[in-house]
């Protein structure tokens, strides 16, 4: 069953376009290089509502895993941190509920833009092969 594609969709945040564009870019071709099918790209305006379209999406009959893109900003309080942890939360709650791959490239949160400007491409292309690979054992199990 490893021989089918797996159909992938990318939730991504606006919020920092110019760093999540080119995660989405990065994304997208890596889905392409591990054999996989990019049906869906959804923008969201930041981390925050990536979980409410990644649960639409799992529970899609058409969507096999998803990859989510943010980056959430280091700041002079603790909301970012306080967000970050309900965002990661969620997702893996919700790849346990549809028994699909969440790739995560949510930069942050406490990142500086210097430094997801340094993650983003690594971070988008690591969480696509996650994702691969985690669907791939799963179909095996």
């Amino acid at each position: 069953m490893t021989d089918m594609k797996p159909r992938c969709a990318i939730v991504a945040a606006e919020f920092a376009r110019s760093i999540v564009e080119m995660m989405i870019a990065e994304a997208s071709a890596e889905v392409a290089a591990a054999g996989g099918e990019l049906g869906r790209v959804v923008r969201v305006p930041g981390a925050y509502e990536i979980p409410i379209v990644a649960q639409a999406l799992l529970a899609r009959n058409d969507v096999d895993l998803i990859i989510a893109l943010g980056f959430i900003e280091k700041g002079e309080t603790q909301h970012g941190a306080v967000m970050g942890q309900v965002v990661h939360q969620t997702l893996v709650d919700l790849q346990i509920k549809y028994r699909k791959p969440v790739g995560l490239a949510i930069i942050g949160p406490g990142a500086t833009v210097e430094q997801a400007e340094k993650r983003k491409v690594d971070y988008a292309r690591a969480a696509v092969r996650a994702a691969v690979q985690t669907w791939k054992e799963l179909k095996e199990l």
